[in-house]
């Protein structure tokens, strides 16, 4: 067991909550944070993967405070009071890491099933809207409130297959702009004291994937823990050079 390595840094004391914690990016992402000194607050449907997922990451760094809740993000209530526990348990609530995905393509444009509309719509729209209004107060009220929304590239320049994924995660990025915005505002001339930043990525790559295809070369994509690493780092930059920003982690299309 290895003790945390990562102290007095911008995450040392802050508490930050993940939608979406229990898959490879997930429990990549619960490792780093709980690492740099952060209070953790997971959350997932799967109720088993979580518990898998926050066990690792309390096992990796003993004295690290990481929690799970099983939380249903696509009921507004349910997602609004996950930020009110955690703010009132924890005292303060300085991020929420929006990890939750799904994928559903065709072979072409005119093959787009539109049930897979149905579907993305609400892994990858209706929870970064619960979620960004349940803790855009808190994110407020912290002295480095960040919301994090991680894309893809595919958004920007979307494929004839890739219709209803892309304009889920198109729709998904402007949301976020606006509640960058929102918190551009608020700050007023001393400019945002929180942001929201997306992270945008080709697609995700773990080792559990490298063994299955061996000889496959993932080019382009971003490996979990780099994403857990530049998901660490949007704190470490002043609000005002994350927020309202797409910082890639993938040569732009």
């Amino acid at each position: 067991m290895n003790g945390n390595t990562d102290r007095n840094g911008a995450l040392d004391g802050a508490v930050v909550a993940v939608a979406g914690a229990a898959g490879p990016a997930g429990r990549a992402t619960l490792l780093r944070l709980a690492e740099a000194g952060a209070t953790v607050v997971a959350a997932d449907a799967d109720v088993a993967r979580l518990a898998q997922a926050v066990d690792a990451a309390r096992y990796a760094h003993g004295g690290a405070t990481v929690t799970g809740d099983t939380v249903d993000l696509l009921d507004p209530a349910a997602t609004r009071a996950w930020a009110d526990k955690t703010e009132k348990e924890f005292g303060r609530i300085d991020g929420l890491v929006h990890l939750v995905g799904g994928w559903r393509g065709s072979a072409g444009f005119a093959e787009t099933d539109l049930a897979d509309w149905d579907l993305l719509e609400k892994l990858l729209i209706r929870t970064v809207q619960h979620t960004s209004l349940a803790f855009h107060d808190g994110l407020l009220r912290s002295d480095r409130g960040r919301f994090v929304l991680v894309s893809a590239a595919g958004a920007a320049k979307p494929t004839a297959g890739n219709a209803a994924y892309s304009a889920a995660k198109a729709a998904a990025e402007a949301w976020t702009l606006a509640l960058g915005d929102a918190f551009r505002k608020a700050g007023g001339e001393e400019g945002p004291g929180a942001a929201a930043a997306i992270l945008v990525i080709k697609a995700l790559v773990h080792d559990a994937m490298r063994a299955e295809r061996p000889n496959a070369k993932f080019a382009g994509f971003t490996d979990v823990t780099d994403l857990a690493e530049a998901i660490a780092g949007v704190w470490e930059r002043p609000a005002r050079e994350v927020n309202g920003k797409r910082l890639w982690l993938t040569p732009e299309p």
